[in-house]
């Protein structure tokens, strides 16, 4: 598909089809900036036909209008913003109008657009609301528009421009991790995941990779990984990512959970806990692609990611509970529950990522039930140095996704620290507070970094239908997170 900024009257346009906004009043929906032409062209019949329709313009609605001489249009497409014009209301309408007309040769959305942050929500909740995963049907994907514009009355606006090539650019990074969740994880295994990361970097220049096998992550101490990793036969892998433009000052690491299927170990999971845990490795996704995406953009931050990935399968080497490994940096952890393996892979990502001198450390991880039973499934629950929190909190509310930030109390670390065997305790079966107990247990590999821990343990996977831009299946979150944070770290740079 290629996207354009034009000009057009929503009423002239030869578009196939037509999109046009609808507000949610108290008595009856009205026609929303964009689509003024439209309603002139209509005249008094327009009210008729919304109530005819039963036209609310609440979120999610839409209406599809065959017309006569009314427009130029073959085919008017209403769609509901709420009671209110917002990046958010635009971009979710924007979604339900790519799945309304999926076989349009040529689209025209005439929605508020007279800023670069609704234009950059058109165009993203646009392509991803469109967004399917069909590799493994046998029937041929559905062909997409050809040409869809964006109708604003400053196409050729600078800061409008930028807004649409950015939107191109956080849509294709956010497709290409839901890519990766949904693959099925006989074929995504960790060094086939590797193999794929490595492909993916080729594509951008200015990123190095290097891959540690089993027996590097040997060599240099990977005690978790190699924990969880050696119960599977296809072996535990750990990809570094560098992106160091000349000149740069300030330095951003990021950390990714990469389980590409999670079994629960010998602490085995119920069956209906495992048909979504090929999404375990949704975090190592997100940040790999937030990272190319912005080092494709030429972002002046210095970007060095940490991907550790591994299956958490059942075996004769499988962890036991009971056992004690020895972490990257020499840490020594009991291990209670082959379920909470993750935060052992992170560990030793953790303590390599912060040998590399950054000034910021995020994790992002697929981590804890606990967080899905607090904030549900399509909010990220936010932990770590306050000041960072806010700040990604700040700029997922930009980048159209829900944070919450969570406590790290005292007596929660305290917990962690109760091992009588090793210097930290994976878990100790208390049955509150999970989530900020892996979070506090991460913490203790930071090094006193500024730091912050994603868990997307509920946004990252949509079970039921797509809404919105959000499409069933993976959802891609945090990469939109983590490339409006890093453009905020470059303003200010």
């Amino acid at each position: 598909m290629g996207y354009t900024l034009r000009s057009a009257s929503p009423a002239r346009t030869r578009a196939e089809a037509v999109v046009i906004g609808l507000l949610q009043g108290d008595n009856a929906a009205s026609i929303a900036p964009g689509g003024e032409d439209l309603a002139t062209a209509y005249g008094r019949r327009l009210r008729g036909l919304l109530a005819t329709l039963g036209a609310t313009g609440k979120a999610g609605e839409v209406l599809r209008v065959p017309v006569n001489d009314e427009v130029s249009a073959s085919l008017v497409v209403f769609v509901g913003l709420g009671p209110a014009v917002t990046a958010d209301a635009v971009r979710a309408a924007a979604g339900v109008a790519a799945r309304a007309v999926p076989n349009a040769t040529s689209v025209a959305l005439a929605l508020p657009a007279d800023s670069p942050a609704l234009i950059n929500a058109i165009v993203e909740g646009h392509i991803l609301g469109g967004y399917t995963y069909t590799p493994y049907k046998s029937a041929p994907a559905p062909e997409k528009p050809g040409q869809i514009s964006v109708l604003t009355e400053h196409p050729k606006d600078e800061a409008n421009q930028a807004a649409l090539a950015w939107a191109e650019t956080v849509a294709a990074a956010v497709a290409a991790t839901r890519d990766w969740v949904n693959q099925p994880p006989n074929d995504l295994t960790p060094p086939a995941f590797a193999d794929a990361i490595v492909a993916a970097v080729a594509s951008v220049p200015s990123v190095t990779a290097h891959v540690y096998a089993e027996k590097a992550l040997e060599k240099i101490g990977a005690g978790g990984i190699l924990g969880v990793g050696l119960s599977s036969p296809a072996a535990p892998r750990l990809v570094e990512l560098r992106y160091a433009p000349e000149g740069a000052t300030t330095h951003l690491a990021l950390v990714g959970k990469g389980i590409t299927f999670d079994s629960g170990g010998l602490n085995l999971k119920p069956g209906s806990s495992m048909k979504t845990m090929k999404s375990d490795m949704a975090g190592a996704a997100a940040v790999v692609q937030a990272t190319l995406a912005i080092a494709a953009r030429g972002l002046p931050l210095t970007i060095s990611t940490f991907v550790p990935i591994a299956e958490n399968a059942i075996s004769a080497t499988s962890m036991r509970p009971g056992d004690v490994i020895t972490q990257y940096d020499g840490t020594t952890v009991e291990i209670l529950d082959t379920d909470a393996e993750g935060r052992l892979l992170l560990a030793d990502a953790l303590g390599r990522a912060v040998e590399s001198g950054p000034d910021v450390v995020i994790d992002v991880a697929t981590l804890t039930g606990a967080m899905v039973s607090a904030l549900g499934d399509r909010i990220t629950g936010a932990m770590g140095s306050a000041e960072l929190v806010d700040a990604l909190v700040e700029a997922g509310a930009g980048a159209g996704e829900a944070l919450w930030p969570m406590p790290i109390p005292d007596a929660i670390v305290d917990r962690v620290h109760k091992s009588t065997v090793a210097d930290l305790l994976q878990v100790d079966g208390i049955g509150w507070g999970g989530g900020l107990y892996a979070a506090a247990f991460l913490r203790e590999f930071v090094g006193g970094h500024t730091w912050a821990h994603l868990d997307i343990a509920g946004s990252s996977w949509n079970a039921g239908g797509a809404y919105g831009a959000v499409s069933a299946g993976g959802t891609g979150a945090a990469v939109a997170t983590l490339i409006a944070y890093a453009r905020g770290l470059a303003a200010a740079e």
